[in-house]
């Protein structure tokens, strides 16, 4: 193994494990977004709601977690603008600014807040995963719902009824694989160095 995973700190994340370069960060950057826009396929339809259960916000959490913020807000930036460009990985394959819009750039803030809290350990232990994870949740409905309710023209109990409520238990149950997955990760590493 190399020094890097020998030598691990509180202030790394998983990515900060392999050989810095530009080229790791440009490759880790593309793949995030890449990551988060395939999840994103993974989707099924929630009647009544504009807004379907998929796999991107897990995605956008992880990558933030994995990356760290400021690779995490440009891996998920990159997503945002290459999806309005017309790239169809939107969910669903949709592209451009839809009404769940709201959610992508809840995610762009989303990532920045759990990479920074990985960086101070976060991702390290199962209850510090826990409330990072439902942090970044929190984040990204805090941006969605007002968006869905502008965009779709719904009073904030009706982006509620369709943004929110429907979606709870899928988040949890990803904030928990997450919870389990990250530490984990660490571990791995620990005795492998």
């Amino acid at each position: 193994m190399t020094t890097a995973v020998a030598q691990t700190t509180p202030r790394q994340v998983l990515a900060d494990l392999l050989p810095a370069s530009r080229v790791r960060d440009i490759a880790l950057v593309a793949g995030g977004a890449a990551l988060t826009g395939l999840a994103a396929q993974l989707a099924v339809p929630v009647p009544g709601s504009p807004v379907p259960v998929t796999g991107q916000t897990f995605a956008a959490l992880l990558v933030g977690t994995a990356l760290g913020a400021g690779r995490g807000l440009a891996a998920l930036a990159l997503y945002a603008l290459v999806g309005l460009a017309g790239m169809p990985w939107f969910a669903g394959g949709g592209s451009g600014a839809t009404a769940s819009f709201g959610y992508i750039l809840g995610m762009l803030l989303a990532a920045t807040v759990v990479g920074a809290l990985a960086r101070r350990g976060a991702d390290r232990s199962v209850v510090r995963m826990a409330g990072a994870m439902l942090l970044g949740e929190a984040i990204i409905y805090a941006v969605g719902v007002p968006y869905l309710a502008w965009a779709a023209d719904m009073t904030t109990a009706q982006a509620v009824a369709a943004g929110l409520t429907p979606f709870l238990i899928g988040d949890a149950l990803k904030a928990a694989l997450a919870m389990g997955v990250l530490p984990a990760a660490w571990k791995l590493v620990s005795r492998e160095s």
